[in-house]
């Protein structure tokens, strides 16, 4: 898969957004709770799990749409592929959560 250097600029940009936007949660703790902050750094980190599906969610769709541009069956396979990836990873937590009960 060949980008131009516009594209790649576009994407950097972004995801660099993206990356900011979604890791804005303070994992700071509040009192003398221990159990506060086991919570606070769990949703920083989980956090950081949504911010790379989000970023792996928008590089699918990138790829998938270059690979229909160019007609290229195996790149559109991979493209659905990391959509699939990014989608599962950006709701990590919430699989967790429905897998522990």
């Amino acid at each position: 898969m060949h980008l131009n250097k516009r594209t790649k600029r576009i994407f950097a940009i972004l995801c660099a957004v993206l990356l900011v936007l979604c890791t804005a949660v303070a994992a700071f703790a509040e009192g003398d709770d221990p159990i506060q902050v086991v919570n606070n750094l769990s949703d920083f980190i989980f956090g950081l799990i949504r911010a790379v599906g989000i970023i792996l969610l928008g590089f699918g769709v990138l790829q998938l749409g270059i690979s229909f541009k160019s007609h290229d069956p195996s790149a559109r396979a991979n493209g659905m592929l990391t959509i699939a990836g990014g989608i599962v990873i950006t709701f990590t937590k919430e699989i967790l959560t429905l897998i522990t009960g």
